[in-house]
């Protein structure tokens, strides 16, 4: 991560931090996807896949070679790693190549790259991740005036980022690692931005520590298993890596659900998810307002049939200025208690994921020590949650915590 730090640094020139955020964490997702991908290929083609004495053209890489050679295999070859890996990534866009194509200043180099991405975002996985390079732009003039200029920019930029993760093992945790130290530096240097993708470490820690833990008897320690597990205000998706992380000597979790307003943020969790080895059917992250539920697909306006979740966790925006329609006084999630005010948000996000909590789950939310004792509405829905018994615990933190502001906040537990 370092490293990689570094090599930014670097670059950064002309292009802004966000910018140039997203294109290394791209890049780096790229690197991510190819080596667990040749690696996978390596492992089933044995004894075929070509070898250091293979008679390789010009910058080709070994599995192009091999496609070239067995033409009638392709599709078998294909299906089988879709098997294994759940995608598939034709040679000629695997980052060996590209990162080839960059040493060796190849003319066609952002051509390539821009078809690497619509081939990854369209055709890869199973389940399209439709403008997950969105954010990303090539063509940008940011990068060079002309086509030339800007190729000439990518080779520089991709051949630098490829020396900095050269000693890199291709697997989730080193990547993954530099992905979310990377994520954690950007956050530091955006200032107040950064409460937009980035919860603290530690914080996120303490808090998918909390929701592991057996709801009823916590002393009993982790659960053995949760079928579903949601951050409604997700970031970067680190929260919820970091609740399966806490999970690993257990069954694990069988899905991982996000929702971020943020398309950029929403990207890089998509990345984040894939990054860390979580599987394309392990997770659904969506894109869209959480206050106003617009994913419908899963929480259903049908309240009969709503959707629970073993386990929630989220750091909304805190104290976040919204303007509900009159309708929203009716809706399940807050009709029992009342619509957070104008000025401040915070319990109508509370009162979001509470309402979706199981009976035996455990939710922990990150909210401004305001909320423990503004009057009003906000006084009247703290009332009826302790009232009610569903305020679990209360944990104070300290101020400076969060690049993005320095106000104390808490760590809410609620439970049903």
């Amino acid at each position: 991560g370092k490293a990689l730090w570094t090599v930014s640094e670097e670059l950064r020139g002309s292009m802004n931090a966000d910018d140039f955020r997203d294109h290394i964490l791209s890049f780096l997702f790229l690197r991510y996807l190819s080596g667990n991908y040749e690696k996978h290929a390596r492992d089933l083609l044995g004894g075929e896949y070509p070898g250091p004495d293979a008679p390789l053209a010009l910058g080709q890489t070994p599995l192009q070679y091999w496609y070239e050679k067995n033409p009638q295999d392709v599709a078998t070859f294909e299906t089988e790693m879709n098997n294994r890996v759940h995608y598939v990534i034709k040679p000629e866009y695997l980052w060996s190549h590209i990162a080839e194509m960059a040493r060796t200043q190849d003319g066609e180099l952002l051509n390539t790259l821009q078809q690497a991405f619509k081939h990854i975002e369209e055709d890869s996985f199973r389940n399209t991740f439709r403008g997950l390079f969105s954010e990303v732009n090539l063509a940008s003039d940011k990068l060079g005036k002309e086509y030339r200029t800007k190729n000439e920019m990518l080779c520089i930029i991709i051949s630098k980022i490829n020396e900095g993760i050269a000693d890199f093992s291709t697997d989730a945790d080193s990547l993954g690692d530099a992905y979310e130290y990377l994520i954690a530096q950007f956050a530091a240097g955006s200032g107040k931005k950064a409460g937009e993708f980035y919860t603290p470490q530690a914080i996120s820690t303490i808090l998918a520590r909390i929701v592991v833990l057996d709801s009823q008897d916590p002393t009993r320690g982790p659960r053995q298993y949760m079928r579903r597990v949601l951050d409604f205000a997700c970031g970067s998706g680190s929260l919820l890596l970091n609740v399966l992380r806490q999970m690993k000597d257990s069954k694990g979790i069988g899905t991982l659900y996000g929702q971020e307003l943020n398309i950029t943020t929403y990207n890089l969790a998509r990345m984040n998810m894939l990054l860390h080895g979580v599987k394309d059917d392990a997770f659904k992250i969506f894109h869209g307002n959480t206050l106003t539920n617009e994913w419908t697909d899963i929480f259903n306006p049908n309240d009969l049939k709503k959707i629970e979740f073993d386990a929630i966790v989220a750091n909304p925006p805190f104290s976040l200025k919204w303007n509900p329609r009159e309708e929203l006084a009716q809706d399940p999630r807050f009709g029992n208690y009342g619509l957070a005010p104008k000025k401040a948000a915070d319990m109508a996000f509370l009162l979001h994921g509470f309402h979706y909590l199981r009976d035996n789950g455990t939710m922990a939310i990150i909210l401004p020590h305001g909320v423990l004792f503004r009057g009003g509405v906000e006084e009247r829905i703290r009332r009826k949650l302790i009232d009610d018994g569903h305020i679990d615990a209360v944990i104070g933190l300290p101020p400076k915590l969060f690049f993005s502001t320095g106000i104390p906040v808490c760590i809410l537990v609620l439970k049903k």
